[in-house]
């Protein structure tokens, strides 16, 4: 315990201050100086090791002011060089190529597109698959670089826009139910063959019906019977000759005796009608049929 002495002196004396018996010295020392500057020493350490480290991964990363190895920050966006690959789900607005290069998309197993409303649900998916490729949405749609729609498919119709439509398989083309078109025409040197093998086969048309063969012969084959039927007009045979081979011959019988045959008459202006056939011709050039 420190004692203290207090004095007094009266004006014109002097008295001496008694020395301090006890001198107290501020710090650290000994063995807790030794561990302050060992720890201070380790910090040192961490701080070059992980400035160190730090230049490392800038230069193995390849950062820059303008991004991070092949990727670029533009104002218009990102853009990557090179190949790239993505392990998660990637979200885009627009994802395009170079001017000079082609954009590839390319998955071990599938790669799917898709786009969604403003609530999250898909709207239209694209999926590329080994051995399909499958699109759902309400419509597709495939433009020219003028934006033509060239072939346009919903729920209700499929619709080509293009100004002609080419079969080149060897069985051609096979439609289950009507189609509709203006032109159906063979290639050069090709035939054309309009068939229905277990029905029947229907060609309508409001202002008329037009077959013609520039270099070759129409046929018309049926294993029942062929109807030519006109409910307003006549059915026009132009030609030079008009041949009929497999008609039956009758056999001579008495006279007055047709034998349910009948001829066939021919009227100045090409019209023909049935004639009952008998001994001699029963055809007349100004007949009833023929006014």
């Amino acid at each position: 315990m420190v004692r203290e002495q207090y004095t007094t002196t009266t004006p014109g004396t002097s008295l001496e201050r008694p020395k301090n018996e006890y001198i107290y010295k501020i710090g650290i020392y000994g063995w807790r100086k030794r561990c302050l500057y060992l720890f201070v020493l380790l910090l040192l350490i961490i701080l070059v090791v992980n400035f160190s480290l730090t230049i490392w991964i800038l230069k193995v990363m390849w950062f820059s002011p303008t991004g991070m190895g092949h990727l670029r920050v533009t104002k218009e966006g990102l853009r990557l060089e090179g190949e790239s690959e993505f392990l998660f789900p990637l979200y885009a607005k627009e994802i395009h190529s170079r001017v000079d290069s082609s954009l590839l998309l390319q998955s071990t197993h599938n790669v799917t597109v898709n786009a969604r409303n403003s609530n999250g649900e898909v709207t239209g998916r694209l999926n590329v698959g080994p051995k399909m490729v499958e699109f759902h949405g309400q419509q597709f749609q495939i433009n020219s670089k003028d934006g033509k729609p060239l072939f346009t498919v919903d729920e209700n119709e499929v619709v080509i826009g293009t100004d002609k439509l080419r079969v080149t398989g060897p069985e051609g083309a096979l439609f289950e139910h009507s189609v509709e078109t203006p032109l159906v025409k063979a290639e050069a040197f090709k035939q054309l063959r309009l068939e229905s093998p277990t029905r029947s086969l229907s060609m309508d048309a409001p202002r008329g019906i037009n077959m013609k063969a520039q270099a070759g012969n129409i046929e018309a084959l049926s294993q029942m019977d062929i109807k030519l039927h006109s409910s307003d007009g006549v059915l026009l045979l132009d030609a030079e000759t008009v041949r009929l081979p497999k008609l039956p011959e009758g056999t001579r019988g008495g006279s007055g005796i047709s034998q349910g045959l009948y001829e066939i008459c021919v009227c100045p202006d090409g019209k023909l009608y049935l004639s009952v056939a008998g001994v001699g011709s029963t055809c007349q050039e100004y007949s009833r049929v023929c006014q």
